[in-house]
């Protein structure tokens, strides 16, 4: 009996034990599913368009924790180059998820989520960001063009291997059927010194898949004998092989020279790889696609770009275009002279230089390029016609055909304002420029001076931002002082009181101030420039 009696203690103790256990694993499979259940609600939070998380302050630190590699881009509504990009960005985030890629892309209203913009310092739209395993204090800039597959490639490079490594002939056959441009390494040692010096230039390049191999089978199916490097491509000639000593430096020259058509047309896509590659003279042909002889023109262009490759690239732009019209402005054209050519230097100062005769031929290009190339060339300067009034106002006005002979004439101190006829800043700062003019017209020593800066072009004076203001001093020395000081007249008053001394600093001096339009300065910024020449376009 008592041992009975024992044996169902134990038998009960027993229970209860399974029963808190039973209890506590309940308590524990609960507060797991309820963990759970708040991380997919915090995930539920960011929401998707278009395979593009969209993103606030409220749920970006949980973006960065949950995708570790997320493409992050900051716009506002309003902006036309974000709306001309959103296609292609949605299209680059489907085509990372259909891949079952770790690559998310995501998206920010910078003008409702003013706090992050400002934390990411956006000053332009679209700024785009990449944000790798979470971390907020370094994002790296996006520098690749504004097509899906340029947003794939650049990602693809920055998160995984430089080159891929194809083994199977259906890889190789994929990557060049998908890729605008592909360069394929043909190794059968992986490790020799070429193959390293491939991936190295492989590394330098965002923009392009880059792949090696050393499977016979792929040696075959494209025809390739020895160790060589190919460029694949979807234009012009399809294919070319390298040739000469391999090296990272000769092996970059060569997807340089090849990587682009011999003739690209100029739009909004192809601007990023237009002015932020190497090849910085570029020859621009004006030519209304719809004309019946723009194929005409297009075979004798193509024709002589062949002897320019990797020197000169060679562009054409649809002058019917109405965001072109500025464009055609910016060069003195109009659009009743096209077809036209002109050609452009992008170093350290943009120089314009125009063919003498009109006639579009591959003799006359040839000609015109070879002559540049040669150093033969003079710059075009744009001017408008001096005004028979140019000097009746209190604001007198300058153009390129009397600049020289007022500006530095050794008896006057002049201030020049430089303008835009859309630019707004230039048009509030009019009327303060109207009455300095009034308040010096009866000086005899003292002109204040205006010129139109989208129409006339100086050599002696840069200018790179709307409006710029420069004092030329009395004298011979030909002197240059910029104007730093408060856009006010009190403060130009002082300014010019001063001899130049009070508000001025020496040319060349002068940041861009905020209030200042940029002109299109592609050498500094060249990935900018098409946002630029866009607000030039848009009349800003």
């Amino acid at each position: 009996s008592g041992k009975t009696q024992n044996t169902g203690r134990r038998v009960r103790a027993a229970a209860r034990t399974r029963r808190a256990r039973a209890q506590r694993t309940g308590a524990a499979m609960l507060k797991f599913v309820l963990l759970c259940a708040l991380a997919a609600a915090s995930r539920a939070d960011v929401a998707e368009e278009e395979d593009v998380l969209v993103l606030k302050k409220s749920n970006f630190d949980e973006a960065l924790r949950a995708h570790p590699h997320l493409l992050v881009e900051f716009y506002a509504p309003w902006c036309g180059h974000c709306k001309a990009l959103a296609p292609e960005y949605a299209k680059a985030a489907g085509m990372l998820k259909a891949e079952g890629s770790d690559i998310r892309l995501a998206k920010v209203d910078a003008t409702e989520e003013s706090d992050l913009a400002q934390e990411f310092g956006v000053r332009g739209y679209p700024t785009i960001k990449f944000f790798k395993g979470g971390a907020k204090d370094s994002p790296k800039e996006y520098s690749a063009g504004r097509q899906a597959e340029d947003i794939v490639n650049w990602l693809k490079k920055r998160t995984g291997p430089a080159a891929t490594t194809l083994t199977e002939v259906t890889q190789a056959e994929s990557l060049i059927a998908d890729s605008e441009v592909a360069v394929v390494a043909f190794f059968k040692d992986v490790e020799s010194d070429g193959a390293k010096a491939f991936v190295q230039a492989a590394e330098a390049v965002d923009d392009i898949p880059f792949a090696i191999t050393s499977a016979d089978g792929v040696f075959s199916k494209f025809e390739v004998s020895k160790d060589s490097v190919i460029l694949f491509k979807k234009f012009d000639e399809g294919r070319n092989t390298f040739e000469g000593e391999l090296s990272k430096e000769s092996l970059l020259s060569f997807i340089k020279a090849n990587q682009l058509p011999l003739v690209i047309e100029f739009t909004e896509q192809t601007a990023p790889k237009i002015f932020g590659g190497e090849i910085k003279s570029h020859i621009l042909m004006f030519v209304p696609k719809a004309s019946s002889d723009f194929q005409e023109k297009m075979d004798q262009f193509k024709k002589a770009a062949e002897g320019f490759k990797g020197k000169i690239l060679f562009i054409f732009i649809d002058s019917e275009i109405d965001d072109n019209q500025r464009i055609l402005e910016f060069f003195g054209l109009k659009k009743e002279e096209c077809p036209a050519v002109r050609l452009i230097t992008l170093e350290d100062e943009m120089t314009k230089y125009k063919p003498d005769t009109t006639e579009i031929t591959a003799e006359n290009i040839i000609s015109f390029c070879t002559a540049f190339t040669d150093g033969k060339l003079k710059p075009h300067l744009m001017s408008q016609d001096i005004p028979e009034d140019w000097d009746k106002s209190p604001v007198k006005v300058l153009v390129g055909k009397n600049f020289e002979e007022v500006a530095f004439d050794p008896a006057k101190n002049v201030f020049v304002e430089f303008y835009a006829p859309w630019c707004g800043h230039c048009k509030q700062l009019a009327p303060i420029w109207d009455q300095l003019g009034e308040q010096y017209k009866g000086s005899s020593d003292i002109v204040v001076a205006k010129m139109d800066s989208t129409a006339n072009e100086i050599e002696s004076v840069k200018v790179h931002s709307f409006p710029t203001l420069k004092f030329f001093p009395a004298g011979d020395e030909r002197k240059v002082i910029d104007y730093n000081g408060e856009r006010t007249l009190d403060g130009f008053t002082k300014f010019l009181e001063s001899g130049g001394k009070e508000g001025g600093a020496p040319a060349g001096d002068d940041e861009e101030d905020e209030g200042e339009v940029s002109t299109f300065d592609f050498p500094r910024h060249p990935r900018r420039c098409f946002s630029e020449l866009t607000e030039f376009t848009n009349q800003i």
